[in-house]
């Protein structure tokens, strides 16, 4: 199977190249490297099998182009961070939606099968505890930046499984929980390589808020796994949407604390007020749980990978020369 990744050379993307060149698969990563990185794609191009296109998803021609010759395509292209999607939230939606749109369009010339990468973020305000595929999804106001993204994600799967349904295009979607591990940054706000970046550099860890919001932290072995599982079952799948994370819940103070311990830094944890972090148009969300029940009945998934093992892994590559 020949399989195009868009946001190839991104952290997930990146991890997903490498799991389908070992499982003998030809892949293609596309990426205009906004956020992703060559050096994220060191290993994978140095293989048979593999080539890098750098291009805007929003590029339709060079997208169509590009999507000619394959067999797949995992769509995970997006603009991502709460910082960046704070202060551009346009840039936000014409990426996630217009681009999408370029890709899955591209795919419908030939029912290219698609597997499109939404997020936790569509549940919203959900109250709803764990958040299962069918529950409702609530908004914030448009006024506030924050709910661009989790807008433009959602429009993805409307969009896209619209398509499904009336144009015969096979698609399933993925809502990713929280995907951590090697190679991530925390440039653009991901919590955990921050506050591990914090703890080896022996400053101090600044969690945002009372640290009492929490989040279920999957990795990024598990979430590729599942990638490839539910690659090679569009025949019974087509049309579905999965949750993929771990449900094991933490608080953000707990998860500071322990990076503190994995690490043995010195450091300690100050708490900084939402509204010194971030710019206006920030509103936090208290707890994100996945109900993964239907993933595991579909391609028994199961992650598997403990917290502490991720945590080392993420640490071992801030320290590496690489990330120097």
């Amino acid at each position: 199977m020949r399989v195009l990744v868009t946001g190839g050379a991104g952290f997930i993307g990146s991890h997903l190249c490498d799991a389908l060149l070992d499982a003998g698969y030809e892949v293609t990563a596309l990426d205009d490297l906004s956020t992703g990185s060559l050096v994220n794609l060191t290993g994978a191009l140095a293989r048979p099998g593999c080539r890098f296109i750098q291009g805007d998803i929003r590029d339709t021609l060079r997208v169509e182009r590009a999507l000619e010759t394959f067999d797949a395509v995992v769509h995970l292209a997006a603009r991502i961070g709460l910082r960046i999607i704070v202060e551009s939230p346009f840039d936000t939606l014409d990426v996630n939606a217009r681009g999408t749109e370029s890709v899955v369009q591209a795919a419908l010339k030939k029912k290219t099968p698609v597997l499109i990468a939404s997020t936790s973020e569509v549940y919203g305000h959900s109250t709803k505890i764990p958040s299962s595929e069918n529950d409702p999804i609530c908004f914030g106001s448009p006024t506030i930046g924050r709910w661009s993204y989790a807008c433009a994600k959602a429009y993805d799967e409307f969009y896209s499984l619209a398509l499904q349904r009336e144009r015969g295009l096979p698609v399933v979607v993925v809502r990713l929980f929280n995907t951590v591990g090697a190679r991530q940054s925390g440039r653009y706000g991901m919590v955990v390589p921050r506050l591990t970046a914090q703890a080896v550099s022996g400053t101090p860890l600044t969690v945002y808020g009372d640290g009492t919001q929490s989040r279920c932290f999957c990795s990024v072995r598990d979430v590729t796994a599942a990638l490839m599982a539910l690659l090679l079952r569009f025949d019974d799948l087509s049309g579905e949407v999965f949750n993929i994370g771990n449900p094991v819940e933490l608080k953000i103070v707990d998860l500071a604390q322990k990076i503190v311990e994995r690490t043995a830094s010195k450091s300690t944890i100050e708490f900084v007020p939402f509204a010194s972090a971030y710019p206006a148009g920030f509103e936090e969300i208290m707890r994100r749980v996945p109900d993964i029940s239907k993933a595991r009945q579909a391609i028994s998934f199961e992650p598997n990978v403990p917290l502490e093992e991720i945590l080392d892994e993420v640490a071992a590559g801030i320290r590496s020369p690489a990330h120097r």
